[in-house]
């Protein structure tokens, strides 16, 4: 499930990302990538399990959804962090008016 998750959130942040550019300001891209080498990580996780254990290719419980969504609270606390650093409105860094 984890695996279905995360390649739902890397289309639709892939799609937010092609609206929103060129300009890119909230690092829409990075967030991108971050789901995206989630998902061929897993991706690949999943054919060589399934190659080797000829189990099942999908999970579908409340333990796989748990994993998928705290993966994508991760992803999405790497983002902010991110977003704060580089301060896009420059809210952070604002100059100092006299």
């Amino acid at each position: 499930m984890w695996l279905l998750i995360t390649a739902f959130a890397a289309l639709v942040t892939s799609a937010l990302w092609y609206v929103s550019s060129p300009s890119d300001k909230y690092k829409l891209g990075f967030l991108s990538l971050i789901y995206w080498g989630a998902t061929l990580m897993w991706l690949v996780d999943h054919v060589m399990a399934y190659v080797q254990e000829r189990g099942e290719f999908f999970e579908i419980n409340a333990d796989a959804t748990g994993l998928g969504m705290a993966v994508l609270v991760l992803g999405l606390f790497i983002w902010l962090v991110r977003l704060l650093v580089s301060d896009p409105k420059r809210v952070l860094r604002a100059p100092v008016k006299k």
